[in-house]
């Protein structure tokens, strides 16, 4: 039972920080201004992309959790694989926005790694 709220738990807050990602994106990019067209619509493609990837990750652990025995083979490959994914999220995003003055950078290592740490614990509970 601890190991599935601490699943479920996960996958929904991981999900939430990818639409708390995406929903400001038209102000984050105005933060960044003056930008060329080209730079605008790179810079919204990869910050709608981590975005839709937090979301992807949180709806995968979610499906996983809610229709596949946890002690399966596949429910542990995904688990772990989304929680490795996290992972390295969170150190790249440690190593470049995570240097700047932006709290919100430096917030988002420590969610995706407290995350991908409850995917691992369920995983393994």
């Amino acid at each position: 039972m601890l190991a599935t709220i601490m699943l479920y738990t996960g996958s929904v807050v991981i999900t939430l920080w990818g639409i708390a990602h995406i929903v400001p994106t038209k102000s984050v990019i105005a933060g960044f201004e003056p930008l060329t067209a080209d730079n605008r619509r790179i810079l919204t493609m990869e910050w709608v992309s981590e975005g839709l990837t937090l979301c992807f990750i949180g709806v995968l652990a979610f499906c996983v959790t809610a229709m596949v025995p946890r002690d399966s083979a596949g429910s542990l490959l995904a688990l772990r694989g989304c929680a490795v994914m996290l992972l390295v999220m969170a150190f790249w995003t440690l190593v470049t926005g995570g240097r700047t003055s932006v709290v919100q950078f430096k917030v988002c290592p420590i969610v995706k790694t407290a995350v991908a740490v409850l995917l691992l614990a369920g995983s393994v509970v």
